[in-house]
C-alpha cells in the first residue's frame, strides 16, 4: 500500500511538473523590447499644431470631411471648460502627440500602464481581455506583441518586423519586435486642439518600435492610424518620438487645457 502511495503521489508530483512546464509565458515575459520607464517627446514636425494651440480654422494636414469641418469651425474652448471637457484633446487619438513626459510600467503581468504628464491621463494596454466598460477618453486598448523572431508562444509569427522563423525544433527566442495597439470604445473627443473632432466610432491603431543611437540614447517611435469614416475622408497616420530619460525628476504633472 505504501509503495503504491509513492508511485501515485510521484506520479501526481510529474504531471504537476509538466502542466506548470507547459504554462504559457505572461506577455510582460515575452516582451520583445521594454518600454517601461521615464520618456519625453521630442517635437521635429507639426511644431504649429503641437507646440501651440492652432487658431480656429487651421486644418492642415488632417483629411476633414463636411461634418468634420462644420464641427471644427464651432469650437469655443471656454464653453468646453465650462461643460467640463477640458479634454477632449487629451484622448487616445492625440494624446500621443500632446508635448510632454509619459511614465511607462506594468500594472501586473498583462497591463502595461502609460501615465502622461500633459493632462494627467492614464493609459491601460490589454494584452488579454476584450473591450468593455463606458466609452471614455482613453477607450479601451487591446495590445500584442508583433515579433521578428518568428513564431513565439504569446506573440504574433512574423508581425511586421519579417517572416516566421524555419521549422522543427523550439522556436528561436524573440530578435526584436514591435508593440501593436488598438484602441476601440472612446468618447468624441478632438483630433487636435484647435476642435477637430474625432468620433466615437473611431479605432486608433499604434505601433510602438524601440531603438538606440550611436551616443547610447534610447528612443521609441509611435506611429498611430486614426481610423474614423465619421469625420475623416482618409486615415489620419503620425509617427511621434520619444527619448528615454534616466529618471522621473522633471516629471509635472498638469491638468488638461482646453487651449
Amino acid at each position: 500500500m505504501i509503495r503504491r502511495f509513492v508511485l501515485v503521489t510521484s506520479a501526481a508530483l510529474a504531471l504537476t511538473a509538466s502542466l506548470l512546464a507547459q504554462a504559457p509565458a505572461s506577455p510582460r515575459a515575452l516582451s520583445p523590447i521594454d518600454l517601461t520607464g521615464n520618456w519625453v517627446s521630442i517635437v521635429t514636425e507639426d511644431w504649429r499644431f503641437r507646440m501651440v494651440t492652432p487658431p480656429k480654422g487651421d486644418y492642415a494636414s488632417v483629411p476633414l470631411n463636411a461634418a468634420a469641418r462644420a464641427i471644427a469651425d464651432k469650437w469655443d474652448p471656454a464653453k468646453d471648460e465650462a461643460d467640463g471637457n477640458a479634454c477632449k484633446s487629451y484622448g487616445a487619438a492625440n494624446i500621443m502627440r500632446t508635448p510632454g513626459r509619459l511614465h511607462i510600467s506594468w500594472q501586473d503581468d498583462t497591463t502595461l500602464k502609460i501615465e502622461t504628464d500633459a493632462g494627467q491621463q492614464t493609459r491601460l494596454l490589454h494584452f488579454t481581455g476584450t473591450p468593455s466598460g463606458e466609452p471614455s477618453w482613453q477607450g479601451y486598448s487591446q495590445a500584442t506583441w508583433e515579433l521578428a523572431g518568428g513564431n513565439v508562444p504569446g506573440g504574433r509569427g512574423g508581425g511586421r518586423g519579417g517572416p516566421g522563423g524555419p521549422g522543427g525544433g523550439a522556436p528561436p527566442p524573440p530578435r526584436g519586435g514591435s508593440l501593436k495597439v488598438v484602441t476601440t470604445r472612446l468618447k468624441e473627443g478632438y483630433l487636435r486642439k484647435n476642435g477637430i473632432p474625432v468620433s466615437e466610432n473611431a479605432t486608433v491603431t499604434e505601433y510602438f518600435d524601440r531603438h538606440s543611437e550611436t551616443d547610447g540614447s534610447e528612443w521609441f517611435t509611435v506611429t498611430t492610424i486614426v481610423d474614423d469614416s465619421k469625420y475623416l475622408a482618409q486615415n489620419f497616420i503620425t509617427s511621434t518620438h520619444f527619448k528615454k530619460e534616466p529618471d522621473a525628476s522633471k516629471w509635472f504633472p498638469t491638468p488638461c487645457k482646453a487651449k
